[in-house]
């Protein structure tokens, strides 16, 4: 049944919301401005009051998603105590735990194609997620003597990367039910390796 009653105030909500839908069952190129409004239960008009394209429409549910992203994170960060180690770890967890429940977001954010630089906000959404990884990063590798120290930025991208991955081979589609371990155990071993070869985790641990 067609959506009624929408006020001007969460049409565009009700768009993002629509897309998402969409975004899941068909990919991010596999639905039309139209079908969007449909199953927001609205002309196909309307969507023209909120967004210029489907582009714009796709960008408004990755700026979204990063926002949830970064809350998660930060969780993650303020829950994952009681030591340095232990918030960096939750907040790498954190990572699978986002691609899972929020799987239109995540394809929005990373498998779009959409541009973080789209527009400021969706860069400024993009950096704060960044951001508390990095500092989760800053602060363990005070851990680490100066003359072996890596930069935060490149410390935090190679946690990114390795969960990216997991997330992209193990914890979506098909690839993930060809693996014999759980994403979480590949994630969680993986950072241990690189950790201990930065001298973070004992080599007998």
């Amino acid at each position: 049944m067609p959506k009624r009653g929408y006020h001007h105030g969460n049409l565009r909500q009700a768009l993002v919301d629509a897309s998402l839908t969409l975004i899941e069952e068909r990919g991010p190129t596999g639905f039309t401005l139209s079908e969007a409004a449909k199953t927001a239960g609205v002309t196909p008009a309307a969507v023209y009051r909120h967004f210029e394209g489907r582009e714009d429409l796709i960008a408004e549910a990755a700026l979204q998603g990063y926002e949830i992203f970064t809350e998660l994170m930060q969780h993650a960060y303020d829950t994952g105590g009681p030591s340095d180690l232990s918030r960096f770890g939750a907040t790498g967890h954190a990572y699978l735990a986002f691609a899972r429940k929020f799987p239109g977001h995540y394809i929005a954010m990373f498998e779009s194609g959409i541009s973080v630089n789209r527009t400021p906000d969706l860069a400024n959404a993009s950096a704060q997620a960044r951001a508390v990884l990095e500092r989760s990063a800053t602060e363990l590798a005070q851990h680490i003597p100066a003359d072996r120290r890596p930069p935060a930025a490149m410390f935090s991208a190679h946690i990114w990367a390795m969960s990216h991955g997991v997330v992209e081979l193990f914890s979506r589609g098909q690839p993930g039910r060809q693996s014999p371990y759980p994403p979480e155990d590949l994630l969680e071993s993986g950072i241990g390796i690189y950790l201990r070869g930065l001298g973070l985790i004992p080599q007998d641990k």
